[in-house]
Parts: C-alpha cells; structure tokens; sequence
C-alpha cells in the first residue's frame, strides 16, 4: 500500500508542479478556451491541462519502475509500456484539437488509432467474464472488443467536462473506488497486489487531485480535450487490464458477481456523464444533428438552470458518482446486505434533497413571505381597528363635556364670565 501511496503522491505533485508551466505555454501560444454560447466560464481561459497530467502520469510510472515491490508488474505484462503508447497518442491527439479545433470523424479516427496501438501491446480483452463463468475470445474478437470499450469510454469521459472542477474530481473518485477494488479482490483472491490496474488506479488518481486545485472554480487552466481523453483512456486501461488478471470460474458471487464488476465498475464510476452521453445522443439524433454537435442540455447545464451554484452543481456530481462508484464496490465485496442497503438508501434519498434543494428552498422563502405579508395585514388591520375605538371614544366624549360646560354657565349666573365674577381690588374701592 505505501508504494502505491508514494506513486500516487508523486503523480500529483508533478501535475500540480507542471500546470503553473503549461499554462504560462498555453497563453503565450494562445491556447484559449473562447467564451462560448454554451460555456458558463466568463473570460478566456487556457487549456492544455492534459499535457501536465501527462507529464504526473509519466514520473509516477517511472518511480514505479524502480521501486522493488512494483517492479514486477513491468517484468510480467508489457501493460505499462502499452498505456505509455496510447496515452502519448491520445495526449497529442487532444493538444492537437485544443490548438486546432479538429471535426468529430478525425478525432475519431485518432481514439481509434491510439487505442488500438494500446490493444495491439497487450492492454485487450482475453475473455469475457459473466457469472456461471467465462466467455473466451479470439485475437480478433479481443481487439475489437477492447478497442470498443476504451473509445466509447473516452467520449463517455469527455462528455462531463463542462463545469468547472467536474471531470477532474469525477475521475478521482471512480479510480479511486477502482483501486480499492482492484486492491481487495487481489487481497481476498490471494494474488498479487501489485498489478496494473492497481497501479493505473493509482496514477490516475493522483493526477487528477494535482489539477484539481488550477481547476476547481474558479479554474485558471482547463484541461482540454488533452486531458479529459486522457482520463478515459487511463479509466479503460484499468478495466481491460482488471479482466486479464481475473480467474472469474474460481470467485463467488456475493450480490454482483466479482466476475462481472471489472465490466460494470468502470461504467458505475463514469454512470453520470454515461447517462448524459446516452441522452445526448438521443436528444440530437431526434433534433436531426450529429450526436456531436455541442449544446446546452447536459446534466450539468440542468443543474445551473434549476438553481444551483456553479460549486454547489459540481458538489453534487461528485456525490451521486462517488455514491455509484463506491456503492458498486462495497455491494460486490461486504456481506452486511441490510445495512449496506439502508445506507444506500439514506444516501439515495439525501441525493435526491439536493437535487431539490433550490425548489425547497424557493417555496421556504415563498411560505416565509406569505406567512410575513399575513402577519403585516394583521399588525395594520389591529392597529387601523384601534384608531377607529380611539375616534369613537373621543367623539362620544365631545358632547358630554359640552352639555357640562353649559350647565356652569347657568349655575354661576346668567352667563357671566370668571372674569365678571371676580372680585373688585381693594385699592379700587379706597378710591371710590
């Protein structure tokens, strides 16, 4: 466990160390995210993200060949060497379309190029497992099969970078949750713990917390199609390369076979921006466009328009995947049926509050106000009611110190004033 600590340290550290350079390479080569109808950044940002995340994921590799323990995986497999190939084609690839803007079918033809050559090294599907067994595959069928995988989890991936921190924290939640899978299952099967894509697990992670930081909102540096493809091409190298170590006749099933999880956790970590792929194609093709054609309707996109914050949204996509992610895993390896399913569904349901939480917020504020405009009616009507008791009272007082006022005036004598009843000086009557 600590070699994979020390990769995955140092596989952040040289991406964090490395993206202050790429993105001081990005402006002066003007490599620049413009604002866009359908981007929510405000300025123009750099990107060539990915080249920095290139640059982790080859000194964890290299420091993972020289440790004693790992060095294993590289004397058994030609797994590292493969992802090295394809990473490299595929990183170029994406600087190329950060530069250039290239259309969909080259871009297209160049995933297929890369992982291909990845697939021809050694990274493919030798069997497909299911849960009475395995499924064998040919050559030919292996190549396909996997080639299939890592392009349509590429563009899986590259669907969710839209906000700003999203892909990045995403990614580094699901390999996460790989890892501790890929760890386990090695620990309970009693192989080796040292494999690749244990070891990619582990890379990838680092990676992805060494951008976060230059990327979380406000981002100072995207990581452009380089990176974002580079992300699925890591997540599908961990899942093919998870199949060829599995002896899926010797596990036993516990809820979700262990068999099939290498298959279904890949597509759990990425479940979220999957869905959106899936709608998004959908939703174009019936629209009469090419299921790559930019808009914004992505989850992301609804996320913003029903009123939530830009950190709030992203908050809530790492929680749902890291729910997905880590609920796939601990579901295939814990025994605690019950419990694990009572805390899915607390964890469910406080999803779903935070889904709503800007509509219960606007009715709370809604109620407040309505409960504050009946109490000012009521505080006005009471005090208006007062001032009519006290105009009443004070008419029905006039008349009565009228008719009192009267009544002296004919006691004291036919209407003579205080003054007339005063009493004469002395020294006016001496003199008189």
């Amino acid at each position: 466990m600590r070699e994979y600590l020390l990769v995955l340290m140092v596989a952040a550290a040289v991406t964090y160390l490395s993206t202050g350079v790429v993105r001081r390479l990005a402006i002066s080569g003007r490599v620049m995210t413009e604002v866009r109808d359908r981007d929510v950044h405000a300025i123009p940002t750099p990107r060539l993200g990915g080249v920095a995340m290139f640059a982790g994921m080859c000194a964890a590799l290299l420091v993972a060949s020289q440790l004693p323990l790992m060095r294993s995986v590289y004397e058994e497999s030609r797994d590292p060497i493969a992802l090295l190939s394809g990473a490299a084609l595929i990183c170029l690839l994406g600087v190329i379309d950060d530069k250039w803007d290239i259309d969909s079918l080259t871009k297209m033809a160049g995933q297929v190029l890369a992982a291909g050559v990845m697939v021809v090294q050694g990274i493919q599907m030798v069997f497909v497992p299911v849960p009475w067994g395995t499924v064998s595959l040919s050559t030919n069928e292996g190549v396909l099969l996997s080639v299939l995988i890592v392009v349509v989890t590429i563009n899986a991936v590259n669907f969710v970078d839209g906000l700003d921190g999203l892909l990045g924290g995403i990614a580094a939640i699901g390999s996460l949750a790989f890892f501790s899978y890929s760890f386990l299952f090695a620990v309970s099967e009693e192989i080796s713990r040292f494999a690749a894509p244990t070891l990619f697990s582990a890379v990838l992670a680092g990676c992805c917390l060494g951008f976060l930081p230059h990327n979380f909102n406000p981002a100072r540096i995207f990581m452009g199609d380089s990176g974002s493809m580079l992300i699925g091409l890591l997540l599908a190298a961990s899942t093919i390369s998870l199949t060829g170590q599995m002896d899926a006749g010797s596990t036993s099933a516990v809820a979700l076979s262990p068999a099939l999880l290498p298959l279904v956790l890949p597509f759990a970590v990425i479940a979220v921006p999957f869905v959106d792929l899936l709608l998004a194609v959908v939703r174009r093709t019936r629209a009469g466009r090419s299921p790559f054609a930019p808009d914004k309707q992505h989850l992301h996109h609804r996320l913003l328009e029903i009123g939530h914050s830009h950190r709030r949204a992203v908050l809530i996509m790492y929680f749902w995947s890291g729910l997905i992610s880590f609920g796939v895993v601990a579901v295939s390896l814990t025994q605690l049926k019950t419990a694990l399913v009572a805390l899915v569904a607390v964890l469910v349901a406080f999803g779903v509050f935070l889904l709503g939480w800007p509509h219960l917020s606007a009715w709370v504020r809604r109620m407040a106000a309505d409960v504050a405009e009946r109490k000012a009616a009521d505080a006005a009507a009471r005090r208006e009611q007062a001032a009519n008791r006290l105009a009443a009272s004070q008419a029905a007082e006039l008349p009565q110190a009228e008719s009192s006022t009267a009544s002296e005036h004919l006691v004291n004598g036919s209407g003579a004033t205080a003054a007339d009843r005063a009493p004469v000086p002395q020294t006016y009557r001496s003199e008189h």
